[in-house]
């Protein structure tokens, strides 16, 4: 596994313009990591347990926002990268908001102690464990793509890419399909809710989709890079 350094750059640029984006997807997929432990949490009610993971999200979210910054600031000119330029400020750009989209789920879970209703507990908690699993794969798609390149560009990694990627829709359309489920769930609880709750649910229930969406477009990003 990359072990992510203050300032990485200097020597990152060197290798590949893939590492920093390694290095940002580390802290990204890290930052997703949280969720799960702090829907426990918070499902249990331990807000002061839930308070830690949200901090964690925090410092990990203000970690990315630094690698990001530090990728911008580095980035060689296009005449010396293999790809384009735009397409790894893209790509980065994509990354980025899932941990952005991390720290607003928990952000607004903790500050109204939101629990979810009983009814769909279960059901949120596989939903949001797809879309950290799909995050998962965004960097796992990531890091075979460094891998292959230290060899260089071959027929193999189109295939490799194809198959990870494949994968990673498929972890996206399975959350799409539970989002559904979900939503169809809430609908039919609605009038036994307080209505400002419903309206936090429904956000909570996009955000958690817009993990697993974002995570799909860095594989698209990335097929895209390989393809060309």
């Amino acid at each position: 596994m990359l072990m992510v350094t203050s300032n990485p750059f200097s020597s990152l640029f060197g290798r590949s313009p893939f590492q920093p984006l390694l290095a940002h997807i580390v802290k990204t997929s890290e930052c997703a990591d949280q969720l799960l432990p702090f829907f426990d949490a918070s499902q249990a009610g331990d807000w002061e347990e839930a308070a830690k993971y949200r901090e964690a999200v925090t410092n990990l979210e203000h970690d990315a926002d630094v690698l990001k910054t530090q990728l911008r600031l580095n980035l060689p000119n296009t005449l010396f990268l293999p790809v384009s330029r735009s397409d790894l400020l893209e790509l980065i750009s994509v990354q980025d908001k899932i941990a952005n989209k991390a720290r607003d789920i928990t952000g607004i879970m903790l500050g109204r102690r939101m629990k979810i209703p009983t009814e769909m507990a279960q059901p949120m908690r596989d939903y949001l464990r797809t879309a950290v699993a799909t995050v998962a794969q965004a960097r796992k798609a990531l890091e075979e793509l460094e891998e292959l390149l230290e060899s260089g560009f071959g027929r193999n990694v189109s295939d490799v890419m194809h198959n990870l990627i494949r994968e990673l829709h498929d972890l996206e359309h399975q959350a799409d399909n539970q989002e559904v489920a979900i939503r169809r769930q809430l609908f039919e609880l609605e009038a036994q809710l307080p209505p400002v709750d419903v309206m936090f649910l429904y956000n909570i229930i996009d955000w958690i989709g817009d993990l697993a969406d974002r995570a799909e477009r860095v594989g698209s990003r990335l097929q895209i890079l390989t393809a060309r």
